[in-house]
């Protein structure tokens, strides 16, 4: 297991590099100079050379990018041109409320997908069947942002249960934190839920055609055991697998959700600094992200072969 641990390992730090080469070279493609707003209206140009010096923005793409990566290695990622606070300090204040908001979006994906996937694989071709099929296709077809705003008219502007945006912090006060985060989780998470209830449905159908689930049933067995502890158990590898992957991209944000509902994580992160061309900012996210996104693979991968017997035998 640790063999293979470290393999994946490996992989992951090539795998990092090109991404990071690959955004730093785009956010220089990006129009305007962030030194020019940084100067204020006067723009004297003894401050704009200044800034440039001092931010190593008259050295060649590749020199800067040799700087940057020689911080990133020794864990400094770079201070904010719109802010001047350390990017570690920024991704330390929005990490928390990212994975806050991917938990509980999980949460709602869970509850809602993987019994709806379960119950249409057993009722296949059924009304059940048809209507799970119904509801999982409108979950991925309905834009989040029109159902965002859906919810804030609804459920906060119509019935006042629920604050229509902000965020508060969880471990300030748990309970106003939780119902700031109950309507973008549940936009999120309606969506996942769509994508987990096709794949449930899709690997429980070739499960339920297999001879040991016909044989268990021919022994009598009550119906409820055998769809969930045979059926239910050896279909749950694609399902984790698929888990730990949109797990790993809630993580790096969910930029019209976060809009709509104000909540600062990831996501508003990144795009207030794409647009104020912080590329300090940018690219200490997107390696963050990235390494977030390789970190759930690399648990999906020790997951499957936890739960597979075969491969845990093998290794």
């Amino acid at each position: 297991m640790y063999t293979f641990i470290g393999k994946r390992l490996l992989v992951a730090i090539p795998t990092l590099l090109i991404i990071s080469i690959f955004v730093f070279s785009l956010q220089k493609l990006l129009p305007g100079d962030p030194v020019l707003s940084m100067a204020g209206e006067e723009r004297d140009p003894k401050i704009i050379e200044f800034l440039r010096e001092k931010y190593r923005l008259n050295d060649p793409v590749v020199y800067q990018y040799g700087y940057w990566l020689k911080g990133a290695v020794s864990g400094d990622l770079g201070i904010s041109l719109r802010t001047n606070q350390p990017v570690l300090t920024l991704v330390a204040e929005k990490l928390p409320v990212t994975i806050q908001l991917a938990v509980m979006s999980m949460i709602f994906a869970f509850v809602i997908g993987i019994p709806m996937g379960i119950l249409a694989a057993v009722k296949k071709n059924t009304v059940i069947d048809f209507l799970a099929n119904i509801v999982a296709l409108c979950g991925l077809s309905v834009p989040n942002f029109w159902l965002g705003i859906m919810l804030i008219l609804l459920i906060s502007v119509k019935l006042h249960w629920l604050p229509a945006s902000g965020y508060q912090p969880f471990f300030d006060d748990p309970l106003r934190s939780i119902q700031t985060m109950l309507m973008p989780s549940f936009v999120l998470g309606n969506a996942l839920a769509a994508t987990l209830m096709r794949h449930t449905r899709s690997s429980m159908l070739s499960v339920l055609s297999t001879d040991y689930i016909r044989t268990a049933r021919a022994k009598g067995l009550p119906e409820a055991a055998v769809v969930l502890s045979h059926s239910f158990r050896n279909a749950i590898l694609p399902v984790v697998t698929v888990s730990t992957l949109l797990f790993g991209e809630l993580l790096a944000g969910a930029v019209l959700t976060e809009q709509i509902f104000t909540i600062p994580g990831f996501g508003k992160l990144i795009v207030d600094a794409v647009f104020n061309r912080d590329y300090a900012v940018v690219q200490g996210v997107v390696l963050c992200t990235a390494v977030g996104f390789i970190g759930m693979n690399l648990i999906a991968d020790v997951l499957y072969v936890l739960l597979n017997p075969r491969l845990r035998a093998a290794l």
